[in-house]
């Protein structure tokens, strides 16, 4: 297993232990994690916080595997689908748990994980034909907007919430819309494919 494969498996077991660090009821278990009070109206959780900082290294190791895949040529079929699974579990996991908790709208799991089907589903039958469509801008900035917005929901919208600004909302929701955009435009571009050969 190369460097790059390695990198991606290590991020499913961080994404796994993100999950089952908010899943699980830790109270439960005679666990209580610590929470802190800033300015008198703020409650932070520092379970929130742990989390978020392993989501932050878990993001970074996505955008430096695939570096390391394509600069040293070592792409292979494993990495494409490990990479894969890691992204789902890690982002639609987590927004998921984000939405059960109340922190963002339920709608965004929702419109989120209905375009991945989709997106795929497209990937899969342009695949079978041999025609790969490539990656727009849109699911670019898609992406960049809904890491950072899922990061600093993790962080309780810190240090914006202090100034009455929620940024992370405002991250999400912009995430949501070109979601929903990157993938009419993958459909669009990949619709051809659709079409049986007679």
């Amino acid at each position: 297993m190369n460097l790059p494969n390695k990198i991606t498996v290590a991020r499913i077991i961080l994404a796994v232990s993100i999950l089952v660090l908010l899943l699980v009821p830790w109270y439960e278990l005679g666990i209580e994690f610590p929470t802190y009070v800033i300015q008198g109206k703020i409650i932070v959780d520092l379970k929130y916080i742990i989390a978020g900082i392993l989501f932050i290294i878990a993001s970074f190791s996505d955008f430096l595997d695939g570096y390391l895949a394509r600069s040293r040529n070592l792409v292979t079929d494993f990495g494409k689908v490990m990479d894969a699974i890691a992204d789902k579990i890690l982002v639609n996991g987590l927004l998921i748990i984000l939405a059960y908790d109340g922190l963002i709208s339920i709608a965004v799991p929702v419109i989120i994980i209905t375009r991945d089907i989709i997106v795929d589903s497209c990937k899969m039958i342009s695949g079978n034909k041999g025609k790969v469509v490539a990656a727009s801008i849109t699911g670019k900035i898609k992406t960049a907007c809904m890491m950072v917005g899922m990061a600093l929901t993790m962080f309780y919208n810190l240090p914006f919430e202090l100034i009455g600004i929620r940024v992370s909302d405002i991250l999400i929701i912009v995430a949501t819309v070109f979601a929903v955009v990157s993938g009419c435009q993958y459909y669009f571009n990949s619709r051809q494919y659709f079409i049986e050969n007679k």
